[in-house]
C-alpha cells in the first residue's frame, strides 16, 4: 500500500521551476494568470512566493505518480493544499489562488520566530513551556520544531545549548504555527468558503487531526495556528497498511523524516529517485 507525500514550506530547490517547467508548463502559465508575477524566481524574497513554487513543484511531481495506486495522501502544512488538489477536492487554480493568499497572509503576519529542536515531543514541550514558546511541527522522533517571539527564541537556543539538546534557529519571517497566526484567519476563512471544494477521491490526512480530512475547511483555518502533527501522521498511515511512502515535489525533506519515524529500512522515497512512474 502506497501513501504519497507532499512537502511544506523550505522544500525549495535551485532546479524546482526547471522539474515544472518539464513536466508541467501550464502551471507556470497559470502562475502568470493568477499572480501576474513567474515565484520561482522570487522564491528568495519570503513566504508569499515560496508557497506558491512549492505548490506548482509539488503537483508537477505528482504528475509522475500513477493517480490509481496512492491508498493515502498526506501533506506537511503547505503540502495539504496540493494533496487535496491531487485527490479532487479542488481545482488547480482554486489552490493555487488560496496558497498564494496564505503565503500572503503569512508574510504580513511578521515578527516572531521559530527554532528546531533535535528531541523527542516530550522533551521538547517541557522545553518550550520552560520558555514560552509554541509546538509548531513534530515532526520526527528527532525533531521538534517551535515557534515564539523573537526575545524568547533567542532565549531558547541560548537555553538549549546549556542543556546539551541539539537546537537551531529557523530562516523564517514569523511565528507559525502559533497564535500569532491568528491575524490571517478571517481572510483567508472568507476565500476558502468562496472556494468549491469536493469530496477527496483518496483520503487525505490532516496535519491538524492526524487523520483524513473531515472538514476542510475547518481544518485549514486550524492549521495556521496548529501544530503540524507529521510524525503522527507517518505512524497513522503504517498502522493503516502502508508499506512504502513516496514524496513528491521539491526536495527530500519528508523522505528524511519518514525514516526517522519509521527506521532507515522503511521504504521510502522520492518521486525523482524514479523518474517513470511511483
Amino acid at each position: 500500500m502506497i501513501a504519497v507525500l507532499f512537502p511544506g514550506q523550505g522544500s525549495q530547490t535551485a532546479d524546482m521551476r526547471a522539474s515544472v517547467e518539464r513536466l508541467r508548463p501550464d502551471l507556470l502559465e497559470l502562475c502568470r494568470e493568477e499572480l501576474r508575477v513567474d515565484p520561482f524566481e522570487r522564491v528568495g524574497e519570503g513566504t508569499h512566493m515560496a508557497q506558491p513554487a512549492i505548490y506548482c513543484a509539488s503537483l508537477a511531481g505528482w504528475s509522475l505518480v500513477d493517480p490509481e495506486e496512492p491508498a493515502f495522501l498526506a501533506g506537511h502544512s503547505l503540502g495539504e493544499f496540493a494533496a487535496l488538489v491531487a485527490a479532487g477536492a479542488m481545482s488547480e487554480r482554486d489552490g493555487l489562488k488560496l496558497v498564494a493568499l496564505r503565503g500572503r497572509l503569512m508574510q504580513r503576519a511578521t515578527g516572531g520566530g521559530m527554532m528546531a529542536v533535535g528531541a523527542p515531543l516530550e522533551t521538547a514541550a517541557a522545553f518550550a513551556e520552560r520558555f514560552g514558546l509554541t509546538l509548531a511541527n513534530d515532526n520526527s522522533p528527532e525533531q521538534v520544531v517551535l515557534s515564539g517571539d523573537e526575545a524568547a527564541i533567542d532565549d531558547a537556543c541560548a537555553g538549549a545549548k546549556a542543556e546539551g539538546l541539539r537546537a537551531a534557529r529557523l530562516r523564517v519571517s514569523g511565528a507559525f504555527h502559533s497564535p500569532a497566526m491568528e491575524q490571517a484567519a478571517p481572510e483567508l476563512e472568507a476565500a476558502i468558503a468562496a472556494t468549491q471544494l469536493a469530496e477527496p477521491r483518496i483520503p487525505v490526512f490532516s496535519g491538524v487531526t492526524a487523520a483524513p480530512f473531515d472538514d476542510i475547511p475547518g481544518r485549514f483555518l486550524e492549521g495556521l495556528t496548529s501544530p503540524v502533527r507529521w510524525r503522527e501522521i507517518v505512524l497513522a498511515l503504517r498502522e493503516r497498511g502502508v508499506t512504502r511512502f513516496v514524496e513528491v515535489g521539491p526536495g527530500r525533506v519528508l523522505t528524511g523524516l519518514v525514516r526517522k519515524t519509521l527506521g532507515s529500512d522503511v521504504e521510502a522515497e522520492t518521486v525523482s529517485e524514479e523518474p517513470a512512474r511511483a
